[in-house]
């Protein structure tokens, strides 16, 4: 019992001795980073800079608001056709997809409206014919003393009332698109612009009228023809009251649509709505949009990022992600890595921050290294070294 207790005693005293000398061994540590005016030096190797990710400055892409929007057929190329006569139609001269010239027939219609109106302007040829006969013959006989001066006044005013009848029948005439010969009552519904027929509301043996062209009430009435320039679109927007700061009438737009998800396409703001929609707080905003080769279609629904003015974002702004830039005193600051474990502390003019990217207009080239993850530690370690 006594030898047992006398080993114990040994093994503690052992390890007591043991312990003292392990304390006294000076544990080995990695030098400190040093700041040095406005940088970080790290030591080689040093463990902290395994906590740090740096990535290349890029030079600005210029999409800076996303939006969505509705493609509809552009109003400056597009007529919707209506007759301005009543008839039934008897042919049709067009069909969807097909393009034609201005003045091309579209449909035949038969009329009694517009036979009527040949009837009318071949009566105000004859009684003009007339009219000036009457007008001569008493200008001669008053001349011959023969014809009182007022019956040459009132052949007179015959005359010029027969003028007048003949010009409207005329005019009206050339409204229908006809001629004084025509003898036949078969009107011919035509173009009034070239394009393509995009839309067709009308079928042979079709009842039809003028008052389909009736503008209050447009849900009713559909046109008979929709003729239009496919390669050019309309774009609505419907912008947010925060995004109107944004966007400007010319600017620049890209285009992009779920049915050619690796197409852009082109286009530019024409104007913006000088209402806000109370409902939606939305302002109307309507682009033009390039579609040169017709893959873009109307009604459809896209994607839309407004790109930034160059004059306004300057040429050397750059984009980097959001995590590199922080703040101090209201003034935004990043690191930049100037070569392997030196970092140099910059203070920079930010511009708008989206999609987790911010834009540097001042103090950042493009290609520059920045720090994006562990700056806040570069931070403590400046801070730490200018307070020392």
């Amino acid at each position: 019992m006594r030898i047992a207790i006398q080993i114990t005693g040994w093994c503690l005293a052992a390890a007591v001795v043991a312990g003292c000398h392990k304390a006294e061994t000076p544990a080995s540590e990695a030098p400190a980073p040093k700041v040095e005016g406005s940088t970080i030096v790290f030591p080689p190797d040093a463990p902290a800079q395994n906590s740090l990710n740096v990535e290349t400055a890029e030079p600005q892409k210029i999409a800076i608001t996303h939006m969505t929007g509705r493609l509809y057929w552009d109003d400056d190329v597009t007529v919707r056709v209506f007759t301005p006569v009543a008839g039934r139609v008897t042919a049709l001269r067009a069909d969807i997809g097909q393009t034609l010239e201005a003045g091309a027939a579209l449909a035949d219609i038969d009329s009694p409206d517009f036979g009527q109106a040949q009837a009318d302007a071949r009566t105000a040829a004859g009684n003009l014919r007339s009219a000036e006969k009457a007008f001569s013959r008493e200008k001669e006989l008053l001349a011959h003393g023969a014809a009182a001066q007022k019956d040459v006044e009132n052949a007179e005013a015959a005359y010029i009332a027969a003028v007048a009848a003949r010009d409207s029948s005329r005019a009206k005439l050339a409204l229908y698109g006809g001629g004084e010969n025509g003898t036949n009552e078969i009107y011919a519904l035509r173009s009034p612009m070239s394009g393509m027929v995009v839309e067709r509301n009308i079928n042979p043996g079709q009842e039809v009228r003028a008052d389909q062209m009736l503008a209050n009430a447009p849900n009713l009435f559909a046109p008979l023809f929709v003729v239009t320039d496919p390669s050019k679109l309309w774009l609505q927007l419907d912008v947010a009251e925060t995004d109107l700061s944004e966007i400007q009438p010319g600017q620049r737009l890209r285009i992009f649509s779920r049915a050619f998800p690796n197409a852009a396409f082109d286009g530019f703001i024409v104007n913006i709505g000088a209402e806000m929609d109370p409902g939606t707080r939305t302002v109307r905003v309507r682009a033009a949009v390039n579609n040169t080769h017709l893959l873009l279609k109307a009604e459809m629904y896209v994607l839309v990022d407004a790109l930034a003015d160059p004059p306004q974002a300057g040429d050397g702004a750059v984009e980097i992600p959001a995590t590199a830039v922080f703040k101090r005193d209201n003034q935004s600051y990043l690191f930049v890595e100037r070569s392997p474990g030196q970092y140099q502390r910059l203070a920079v003019k930010t511009g708008p921050e989206q999609d987790g990217k911010a834009l540097i207009l001042e103090g950042v080239s493009a290609g520059e290294k920045v720090v994006t993850d562990g700056c806040l530690l570069l931070e403590a370690l400046f801070e730490a070294g200018n307070q020392s």
